[in-house]
C-alpha cells in the first residue's frame, strides 16, 4: 500500500473512532443526568372540614389554601409529577377543639422512588371562638338630591326590619346595626319608591340572613304652610242663622307656587245646615275648599243657632 492510501485509511478510521466516542459520551451523560437526584417544589391544595353551625364554634385563625411540598428523586420521576397526582391535605376540624394543625405528608399519594423532603408550613396554630347568633336592625342611608319641590316623607323602611347575624362572639356582640347600601334618590318625584339592597360586609367572619333587603322611600311634595286667622264662617242652608264662634283659623299646606297665590277671600269656611225645624241649635263641621292643599280648621266645628 502506498503512502497516500495509508493516510486516507488512517483518517477514515479516526473519524469512525471519534463518532463512536462522541455517541458513547452522550449516552453516558444522559444516563448519569437522568438518574441524578433532584428537588422540586409543588403546591398542594388544602381542604378543610369546619364544624357545623350546631357545634357553636368558629375558626378565627387562617388556614392556608395550599402547602408547599418539596420532593426529591430522579430527574425523570420528579419532572413527571403533577400537583394533582399527589392529592390534597384533607383536614377534619369538625370537632372545633384542635389547637394545632400538622401537615402529614403520609396523606399524599407519593410515587415509589420519590421522597418528601419538606412541607411548608409544617404546622399551623388554630384559634377558635364561640359562635353567637342575634338579630340586629337594618340601617339604610340616602344619597342624591330629589327633584326640585320634593322632600322625603319619613325615613326609609326595610323589609325585613331585622336580620339574623352570626359569627365569632367578639365581633357579633358589638354589632348595633346591619348597614345596607345607600338608596340613590337623585331626581325622584312624588310617590313610593322600592329598591332591593345588599347588606354591607359586617365582618371578616360575620354573615347575615337574609343578605338582601327591600327598602322603600316615600317622596312627597315640599309644602309651604300659611295661616289665615279669624275667617268668618258662612252658614249654608239657612239665611238667619248665627254661629259661635263667628270666625275660625284656617291653616293650609300647599306647594310653594300655590301657597303664594292664596287670598283670604277665596278661603271661605262653610257650615252646611240641613234641618226643617224652625228653631234650634246644632254643632256643624267646617269645610274649606283649597285645591292642591291640605287644610286644617281650628276649631273644626261651630255651633249654629237659628
Amino acid at each position: 500500500m502506498n503512502l497516500g492510501a495509508r493516510i486516507r485509511s488512517s483518517r477514515s478510521n479516526n473519524w469512525a473512532l471519534r463518532g463512536l466516542s462522541f455517541g458513547g459520551a452522550i449516552a453516558l451523560y444522559s444516563l448519569v443526568h437522568t438518574s441524578q437526584d433532584v428537588q422540586r417544589t409543588v403546591l398542594v391544595n388544602v381542604t378543610v372540614e369546619t364544624p357545623p353551625d350546631s357545634a357553636g364554634r368558629v375558626l378565627t385563625s387562617p388556614v392556608p389554601a395550599q402547602a408547599r411540598v418539596t420532593l426529591r428523586g430522579s430527574r425523570t420521576s420528579v419532572d413527571e409529577i403533577r400537583a394533582e397526582d399527589l392529592g390534597s391535605f384533607q383536614l377534619d376540624l369538625r370537632a372545633g377543639q384542635q389547637t394545632r394543625l400538622t401537615f402529614d405528608s403520609s396523606a399524599l399519594h407519593v410515587p415509589p422512588g420519590i421522597k418528601v423532603q419538606q412541607v411548608e408550613p409544617a404546622s399551623v396554630d388554630l384559634v377558635w371562638e364561640d359562635r353567637l347568633v342575634r338579630e340586629v336592625p337594618v340601617q339604610v342611608s340616602v344619597v342624591g338630591a330629589l327633584a326640585q319641590g320634593f322632600k322625603l316623607r319619613g325615613v326609609p323602611i326595610t323589609d325585613p326590619a331585622l336580620v339574623r347575624v352570626k359569627g365569632p362572639k367578639s365581633e357579633v356582640v358589638n354589632l348595633q346595626v346591619a348597614r345596607a347600601e345607600a338608596i340613590d334618590v337623585a331626581g325622584l318625584g312624588e310617590g313610593r319608591h322600592v329598591r332591593q339592597l345588599t347588606l354591607e360586609r359586617l365582618g371578616k367572619l360575620v354573615s347575615a340572613e337574609p343578605a338582601r333587603v327591600i327598602a322603600t322611600v316615600e317622596v312627597a311634595r315640599e309644602l309651604t304652610e300659611r295661616v289665615f286667622a279669624r275667617l268668618p264662617v258662612v252658614v249654608v242652608g239657612h239665611t238667619n242663622a248665627r254661629v259661635h264662634p263667628a270666625g275660625v283659623d284656617v291653616r293650609v299646606s300647599c306647594p310653594p307656587e300655590v301657597a303664594r297665590g292664596l287670598r283670604a277671600e277665596v278661603l271661605v269656611p262653610r257650615a252646611r245646615l240641613v234641618t226643617t225645624a224652625e228653631h234650634g241649635s246644632e254643632s256643624v263641621d267646617i269645610k274649606v275648599a283649597a285645591e292642591r292643599c291640605d287644610v286644617v280648621v281650628t276649631p273644626s266645628s261651630v255651633v249654629v243657632r237659628w
